[in-house]
């Protein structure tokens, strides 16, 4: 006769299972009790800062990228080659920019309670955070701001000197997106009148004055305006470099995006602006120099560049050069 095994199913009771749950609290310690207060509101700030640097850097680099797709059935916004047709009559601004719109606005929001508290992060002398940026950001604001401008006239005037018109398109374009970011944020700065951080001591970050920023630089802190800068350079010449050279974009992306959010955490480091004044620069300095790229290309006879890009650079045999502008009838 064959023995079946018998399998037997213990039930444990509830009570049973919280007794043992309890037992194990206990053998655990009391280093596993986490009291809430200061420094559980400091270690949650910590956890944070990377993941929001992080995000920063994502949503700067993605931006480009995302917002240059050809809309379905669009494929021919970027590069036109027959102005007569309906490309040139197309959308400046579509559901994707709306997106991107709404994220960068977001992320503005989300960091505005969150501004004093990294602020103070940002300071520590003993953070290996700390340390890093202070090692990273020197020299990064020079090379924006004046950087930007002289890079981009360089860039233009080369172009035009040796008979390049992609280099001088990439250079002049740059320059146009960076003066008209300057633009915008300039007037955001003397509307909103928020005072920088230093002003006092990282402790108010929601020291707002209406029209302030006019009279008063040091209430011009919302957006940063290096910030903006460093994004709306890093956005034209991506897309500049997307449509002329696209496989080098996988270099250039990294490079130039990389260096504006370095020069963003530049002047949170040197107190000059909060986490949020950031993050709308980025959005601000991302769209000029999109919205730049965009419209020239699917407007080339627009009059702007009809001036700039079709400047005439000759020796006049004399040692000098004449230099002339082919202006567009009226």
């Amino acid at each position: 006769m064959t023995n079946t095994p018998t399998h037997r199913h213990t039930i444990t009771p509830a009570g049973t299972l919280r007794a043992r749950n309890l037992h194990a609290r206990r053998r655990m310690g009391p280093q596993s009790v986490v009291t809430p207060g200061r420094s559980g509101s400091r270690d949650r700030v910590r956890a944070r800062w990377p993941s929001l640097v992080a995000l920063l850097l994502a949503v700067a680099h993605a931006a480009p990228l995302y917002a240059q797709q050809p809309e379905p059935g669009d494929e021919r916004t970027v590069t036109p080659h027959d102005t007569s047709s309906a490309r040139s009559h197309q959308t400046l601004f579509t559901y994707r920019d709306a997106i991107l719109g709404a994220g960068f606005t977001g992320l503005t929001v989300a960091m505005l309670p969150l501004d004093r508290r990294l602020a103070e992060r940002l300071h520590e002398r003993d953070s290996s955070f700390n340390r890093f940026i202070h090692r990273t950001t020197q020299g990064v604001e020079y090379v924006t701001t004046p950087g930007a401008y002289v890079i981009g006239v360089g860039l233009y005037a080369y172009g035009r000197l040796a008979h390049k018109p992609d280099v001088a398109d990439v250079g002049w374009h740059g320059t146009e997106a960076v003066l008209l970011a300057t633009a915008m944020t300039g007037i955001l700065k003397g509307a909103v009148g928020r005072a920088r951080p230093f002003v006092s001591n990282d402790t108010n970050a929601h020291d707002f004055r209406f029209g302030g920023g006019f009279t008063n630089s040091d209430r011009q802190s919302f957006p940063s305006g290096h910030t903006t800068t460093a994004f709306a350079a890093a956005a034209s010449v991506t897309s500049e470099v997307r449509r002329l050279y696209p496989r080098a974009l996988w270099i250039v992306a990294p490079v130039m995006y990389g260096g504006a959010a370095l020069t963003g955490l530049a002047r949170m480091y040197h107190n000059k602006h909060w986490a949020s004044d950031v993050v709308l620069g980025a959005a601000v300095g991302t769209f000029s120099g999109l919205k730049v790229v965009r419209y020239s290309h699917a407007h080339p006879d627009n009059k702007v560049d009809r001036i700039i890009l079709r400047t005439v650079v000759a020796p006049d045999g004399n040692g000098g050069a004449y230099l002339g502008f082919a202006l567009p009838a009226p």
